[in-house]
């Protein structure tokens, strides 16, 4: 009997001991980083604003009482429209007697915090330090999109910029190695932005100094972004490039929008007030062109033949080993998409803002056209070789993309149970690295909020890198067209300025010039009008020789 007991008793204990080795350990409970109290339903929505909520989360802030209708703030410039009221709950907080209680989100919290953007928690990066850390430090953990409901619906979860996983790895991988193949960062892309700029300068010199659109300066990276992705460059005026960057034009500034930002936060709110409807119908009128595009360029036969574009390169790639189908019609669409978007807007937006910066600082426009008048001579166009020769051009285009922070931040997700800032973050955490908190770091630059070419120059005017430059992000998702934009925006910029002096218009100092960035996806540049005067020692846009 005692020895059947102690059989059962070991039975038990073998047992136990199997079901303890089978079963998984479970993960450690998440460390979470300290922030501000969410609000019910809300989370902390009432301390951002829609439009900026980059600034929002760097910014003094104020507190709000609950009120359905608008209230204001007491900000940097006195008394303000307070930020957008979410839902139907107004803001929560006021301030109601006294001085407000101003503080920054990242000095009361630390350089990583949490924030509730309604009820998911999100943890916030900012600073150079914060930033880099993550973005190269922690490496494929942070390598993933969190899933916003928008860019679900647009992309379906492919393309190349808000894809995750094995989707995205060979989106980019495929990019990188095409855009290579295709001779970006080289001799055979800097020859279609030199042609390009040719043309740009025959439209400019028809207006004789008088007032352009500041548009019209984004037709030339867009052109050389089609010519790279269809394998031909459009006139200005045909309907296929009007139609292609008009549309583009409408879905930045929906995305940019409180209506846009409040789907992605209630995705079921968005959905029963049909707030994503607009942007999607201009999303599938671009699809519609891409497509048409893509068919253009099919051959009538499967196989091999040149690579001549992007388009090109899709379809053989579709046309091989692809058990996944990871180049399925549908993700050859989705990646042609985010080309056309982001190779279009970002490159555009900061030529354009960097002509708006020149005409409102006359004098720093002129201690550049003498560099490129002393270097480049009285008709020679720039080359990309040029740059380690022209240090004072090359701080003010470096510059102008630091003090726009033309995208402040796009959101990473935690692919993995991950120590990140000291804190456990569990797998599909949303990470905002606020690339906007770098580039504007007082602990990096002497005058942050000021633009100020000086950042990028040493005692002896030579031009020197900057590791808290990173207007294009860091780590394994930096931007896929760098080197393009790079390469775009230095060709363009320096020949652009060597034959025009860049004026406001008649009667308008360059003091009155606005810079206030635009509502839209992007911090684009407010529409307005500029001179593009000639300059008598400027480029010869008629002279292709000497390219």
């Amino acid at each position: 009997m005692v020895a059947l007991l102690l059989l059962g008793i070991l039975l038990l204990l073998g047992l136990w001991g199997l079901l303890q080795a089978c079963t998984p350990t479970p993960s450690p409970a998440p460390r979470w980083p300290p922030g501000p109290r969410p609000l019910p339903l809300i989370g902390n929505l009432h301390l951002l604003r829609v439009s900026q909520q980059d600034r929002s989360l760097m910014e003094k802030r104020c507190r709000f009482l609950v009120a359905p209708r608008p209230c204001v703030w007491v900000g940097r410039k006195g008394l303000q429209e307070a930020p957008w009221a979410p839902g139907f709950s107004g803001h929560a907080r006021c301030r109601a007697r006294g001085p407000p209680s101003s503080v920054r989100l990242s000095e009361r919290y630390g350089p990583v915090f949490t924030v509730h953007l309604g009820r998911q928690k999100t943890v916030v990066l900012a600073g150079y330090e914060a930033v880099r850390e993550a973005l190269v430090g922690t490496g494929p953990e942070l390598a993933d999109r969190p899933p916003i409901a928008i860019f679900q619906l647009i992309q379906g979860g492919g393309g190349i910029f808000f894809s995750s996983g094995a989707r995205w790895r060979a989106a980019r991988q495929f990019t990188v190695r095409t855009l290579h193949g295709l001779g970006v960062g080289r001799g055979p892309v800097a020859d279609k932005v030199l042609q390009e700029l040719r043309c740009l300068m025959g439209h400019l010199d028809c207006y004789g100094g008088q007032p352009f659109p500041l548009a019209l300066l984004g037709w030339a990276p867009s052109n050389i972004t089609f010519t790279l992705l269809f394998g031909r460059r459009f006139e200005y005026q045909d309907p296929v490039f009007v139609s292609l960057l008009s549309l583009i034009d409408e879905v930045m500034v929906l995305l940019g929008t409180p209506s846009l930002q409040l789907f992605n936060i209630y995705p079921w709110l968005g959905a029963l007030l049909q707030l994503h409807r607009p942007v999607l119908r201009k999303i599938e009128e671009v699809r519609a062109i891409l497509r048409t595009q893509l068919e253009a360029r099919r051959p009538p036969t499967p196989g091999g033949g040149p690579v001549k574009s992007y388009m090109d390169a899709l379809i053989q790639q579709g046309q091989g080993n692809d058990p996944q189908g990871l180049f399925a019609e549908a993700n050859m669409v989705a990646c042609a998409l985010d080309m056309v978007m982001a190779g279009t807007e970002t490159t555009s937006a900061t030529l354009q803002w960097a002509a708006l910066l020149m005409g409102k600082h006359p004098s720093v426009q002129g201690r550049l056209q003498e560099e490129l008048d002393r270097v480049l001579g009285p008709r020679r166009y720039p080359r990309l070789e040029d740059q380690r020769s022209l240090p004072y051009t090359n701080a003010v285009l470096h510059e102008v993309q630091r003090f726009i922070t033309l995208l402040p931040h796009v959101p990473r997700c935690m692919a993995a149970d991950t120590q990140l800032g000291g804190y456990l973050l569990p797998k599909g955490t949303p990470v905002i690295p606020l690339l906007s908190s770098v580039l504007l770091d007082k602990t990096q630059w002497e005058t942050p909020r000021q633009f100020n070419p000086g950042h990028f120059l040493d005692a002896e005017g030579r031009f020197v890198k900057r590791a808290a430059f990173l207007p294009f992000s860091a780590g394994r998702r930096v931007c896929v067209g760098e080197s393009l934009a790079r390469s775009e925006l230095f060709l363009l910029f320096a020949g652009l300025l060597h034959r025009y002096r860049l004026l406001p218009p008649p009667g308008l100092s360059p003091a009155a010039l606005d810079t206030t960035p635009a509502p839209a996806f992007t911090m684009r540049p407010p529409a307005q009008a500029l001179c593009a005067v000639p300059r008598p020692t400027g480029s010869d846009q008629g002279d292709p020789g000497r390219v």
